[in-house]
């Protein structure tokens, strides 16, 4: 199965379509799971198999990404689905706000979600930024916390020993509180 995963990696690589569609197809029940983690941590109301299509169709649009192995396979649709989790929760606050226009509710408890939004959008923030310093960081922040994936999950895709990667973690989690502050949900 792995040899078969890297094989269609390389040929969609290649510029195969078909090796493409063919590839998304096995990792489907994978990108199902890693889809509904993202969707059961991030609070918002998009439907799994939407997210899941969506990432599929940015990820086939792109020309440039590389995928050596099925891990960076992964942690790329991570990424991509922490992207559209942050661009739909940012699109419902700004339709559900009137645009540009804040309206201060009366109920303190309306602004809740809202607050949680921007919590989201300042973690993806800083977890790019991560990305710029440390990718491999980054990537265990995104299979962590926006994938549900354990450390055990993560050292067998990375090739790593979960020590490693608990080390990676608080790592992570470290320079993530110094950029945003409370790193408590993380």
């Amino acid at each position: 199965m792995e040899s078969t995963i890297s094989s269609l990696i390389t040929s969609a690589e290649g510029g195969d379509r078909s090796a493409a569609d063919a590839l998304f197809a096995a990792l489907y029940s994978e990108l199902h799971r890693l889809a509904s983690r993202k969707l059961a941590r991030s609070g918002v109301t998009l439907g799994t198999t939407t997210l899941l299509h969506d990432a599929y169709l940015d990820i086939a649009g792109r020309e440039s990404a590389v995928f050596p192995d099925r891990a960076r396979f992964m942690g790329y649709a991570a990424r991509v689905m922490r992207g559209l989790i942050i661009d739909y929760a940012r699109s419902r606050k700004a339709h559900k706000r009137g645009g540009q226009f804040e309206i201060t509710p009366l109920d303190s408890e309306v602004a809740g979600p809202a607050a949680d939004d921007k919590e989201l959008a300042r973690i993806s923030e800083a977890l790019d930024e991560l990305a710029t310093i440390d990718p491999l960081l980054a990537q265990v922040v995104d299979l962590k916390f926006f994938c549900g994936f354990s450390f055990d999950e993560i050292a067998a895709m990375r090739g790593l020993s979960e020590r490693t990667v608990q080390r990676h973690w608080e790592k992570a989690r470290i320079y993530l509180f110094g950029v945003i502050g409370d790193a408590g949900s993380l």
